[in-house]
């Protein structure tokens, strides 16, 4: 075996590198280091199997010829898989209940603790730490809620105070990178529903900053997202229920339209892996609909299959296989159902389980979403 040591090689110009042609191997007892940049400074002409490094997702990621993806998904086991969190909602009453899965498994939620009040029509986040729940309705004489709490995911215990919305606000969705959590949306008694996205970095605590606005006035909207683009879909305020809005989430400013659910419906649930954002329920009227989109790209969605009883005001999360879909409402009263579908396929949703209590308008999170 021959050694060559090289500081500095260059071509017979001396302008550029040589072309090296064949095959060639590398192998080290250290590392190597990629190319690295933001999303913003990815290659304009990119070939397909091309690697980097992304500074704002903290991913490797490659090129598939298409649109850019992340080599490795997070995965967070915790006793076999990712934990789902379903947070608050209303039952005979507003709700503090923090229930938690293992969404690898089937079977019956377990308690995890209380949020740090009662509260329904919240939204909640979360990176693979952490999981966030802001905004909602209380009960009186609080009401409109401006509250973020936060809990650690892989442990039990009730939530902390993590800082404050801008204003007191419900009906809004939210959804989430590894580090930057965002609140889409959203219903106040003056001017009633909003346009607006707000965020936080999740590993901090503190009060959410204005990021930009949404293509228009909505709530009870479903979001989702992947390590670099956040979604908001469905929801009602405005003069179309099928929107789906996108907007780039390492940046600020506004939402851009993507297209149109299969149906217009609001109280609609979404939650995603890296490739692929679900929409599941609503009401225009009661739906069982399961839509899905591509987040990588722009268009209409797909229909995806049904849930396995029409509701509205679920709550959704999802692992890198697995989306679940929990709660709800049909009329006269709410259920304790948990769903699931896998992601990457297409089909109805099979039961997993229930929830500790039944509920409606809750909210959900996990440390296996797509965002990470």
């Amino acid at each position: 075996m021959s050694r060559l040591n090289i500081n500095n090689l260059t071509n017979e110009n001396e302008d550029g590198s040589p072309r090296i042609s064949g095959i060639s191997t590398f192998s080290s007892p250290h590392y190597f280091v990629p190319p690295s940049g933001t999303t913003a400074e990815r290659p304009s002409d990119p070939g397909e199997g091309m690697i980097r490094f992304n500074t704002d997702s903290g991913h490797l990621e490659y090129y598939t010829g298409e649109f850019w993806d992340d080599v490795i998904v997070a995965n967070n086991d915790l006793d076999g898989g990712n934990r789902g969190l379903f947070m608050g909602g209303y039952g005979v009453t507003n709700q503090n209940t923090i229930d938690y899965v293992t969404i690898s498994t089937l079977g019956d939620a377990q308690d995890f603790g209380d949020l740090t009040q009662k509260r329904r029509v919240a939204s909640s986040c979360s990176s693979s730490t952490r999981g966030l729940t802001s905004g909602g309705y209380s009960d009186a004489p609080t009401n409109n809620v401006n509250t973020i709490d936060y809990v650690t995911i892989s442990s039990t215990g009730d939530a902390i105070d993590f800082g404050d919305l801008l204003g007191r606000r419900f009906e809004l969705s939210a959804c989430s990178s590894s580090t930057r959590g965002l609140f889409n949306g959203g219903y106040i008694s003056t001017p009633a529903y909003l346009n607006t996205i707000e965020y936080v970095t999740i590993a901090a605590t503190g009060n959410s900053v204005d990021f930009g606005d949404l293509t228009r006035l909505t709530g009870v909207s479903g979001s989702c997202a992947s390590s670099t683009r956040g979604i908001v879909g469905g929801g009602t305020g405005g003069p179309d229920g099928t929107v789906i809005d996108y907007f780039t989430i390492s940046t600020l400013g506004n939402a851009i339209d993507f297209g149109d659910l299969t149906v217009s419906r609001f109280y609609i649930s979404s939650c995603s892996n890296s490739t692929r954002g679900i929409f599941g329920g609503g009401i225009s009227p009661v739906s069982n609909i399961i839509d899905f989109i591509t987040i990588a790209s722009t268009g209409n969605a797909v229909d995806f299959g049904d849930l396995t009883i029409s509701r509205r005001g679920l709550g959704a999360c999802a692992s890198v296989t697995r989306g679940l879909f929990g709660g709800g409402y049909v009329a006269p009263t709410q259920v304790n159902t948990i769903d699931y579908v896998t992601i990457l396929s297409t089909g109805n949703a099979v039961d997993f389980g229930d929830l500790t209590i039944t509920v409606f308008n809750l909210s959900a999170c996990s440390n296996g979403h797509g965002g990470l």
